[in-house]
C-alpha cells in the first residue's frame, strides 16, 4: 500500500454496532422523557405488600430500562471511558429536550392547533419528569458503569450475567427512588406544575417500577450475551479481513 493510499483512508469510523447501541440508548432516553407523565396500572393475580393487587408505574419504565441494556452492552464491548462519555453527553441532551418542549409551549398556537392548555398540561408535566430524570440519570447511569467495570476487573470476560444483573439491579434501585421522589413530589411542589402524589402512591410507583426493571434486568441478560457475542464475532471478522488486505 502506498503512503498516499494510507493517508486517504483516514481514521476508522464508528462501527454499525456502536451507532446502533448509541441510537438505542438516546431513543429510549428521549422516549422515556415524553412518556413518563402517564401512570400505568396493571392488575396482578396476587396482592403484594405496598402495591396491592395493582402494579402502578410511570409510562417511561420500559423505555428507561432499555437504556441500561444498551449501556451494559456498550460497556462490555467498548470500555468504561467510552460508555461514560455517552452517558454524560446524553445527560446534557436532556436540557435540549426541556428547552424544545418549553419553547413549543410558549410559541403562539394556530386556530387549527390542538388546545394549547391541553398541550401544556401533557408536555409541560415533562418538566418534572426531566428534572427527576436528570438527577436520577446522572447518579444511576454512572453508578451502573462503575459497578459493571468493578465486577469486570475481578471476573475478566467471564460472568457477564453477574455484571449485567448486579450493576443494573443496584443502579435501577437508585434511579427509581430518586426519579419518583423528584418527578412526582419534589418538583411539582416547588414548581407548581403537575400534582404532588401522596406517600402511598409514591411508594407504589417505586415498588412497581423497580419490580419491572428488576425483571427486565434478569430477562435481558440473554439479549446482552447475544448482542455482545454477535458484535465481537463481526468485529473480529472485520479485523481479520483488514489484516489480510
Amino acid at each position: 500500500m502506498s503512503h498516499s493510499q494510507s493517508q486517504s483512508r483516514g481514521p476508522p469510523g464508528p462501527t454499525v454496532a456502536q451507532v446502533a447501541l448509541i441510537g438505542l440508548f438516546v431513543t429510549a432516553l428521549v422516549t422515556a422523557q415524553l412518556t413518563a407523565s402517564k401512570v400505568l396500572a396493571f392488575s396482578l393475580p396476587v396482592s403484594l405488600p405496598i402495591t396491592g393487587a395493582e402494579l402502578a408505574l410511570p409510562g417511561a419504565a420500559l423505555a428507561y430500562a432499555l437504556t441500561f441494556l444498551a449501556s451494559d452492552c456498550y460497556a462490555e464491548l467498548y470500555g468504561r471511558r467510552a460508555t461514560q462519555v455517552i452517558v454524560n453527553v446524553a445527560f446534557a441532551m436532556n436540557f435540549v429536550v426541556l428547552a424544545l418542549v418549553w419553547s413549543t409551549i410558549a410559541a403562539p398556537a394556530a386556530d387549527s392547533s390542538i388546545d394549547p392548555g391541553t398541550f401544556a398540561d401533557v408536555l409541560g408535566a415533562s418538566t418534572n419528569i426531566v428534572l427527576g430524570s436528570l438527577l436520577a440519570y446522572v447518579v444511576s447511569q454512572n453508578w451502573d458503569v462503575i459497578v459493571f467495570h468493578r465486577i469486570r476487573d475481578y471476573t475478566g470476560r467471564e460472568k457477564l450475567w453477574l455484571r449485567n444483573i448486579a450493576s443494573t439491579a443496584s443502579s435501577q434501585a437508585i434511579d427509581t427512588v430518586i426519579f419518583v421522589a423528584v418527578a412526582f413530589a419534589v418538583a411539582p411542589a416547588l414548581l407548581g406544575v403537575g400534582v404532588v402524589l401522596p406517600l402511598e402512591a409514591l411508594l407504589a410507583l417505586m415498588v412497581g417500577q423497580y419490580l419491572l426493571k428488576l425483571a427486565i434486568a434478569v430477562l435481558d441478560t440473554p439479549i446482552v450475551y447475544a448482542v455482545v457475542s454477535f458484535v465481537r464475532a463481526r468485529e473480529e471478522e472485520a479485523a481479520d479481513e483488514t489484516t489480510v488486505a
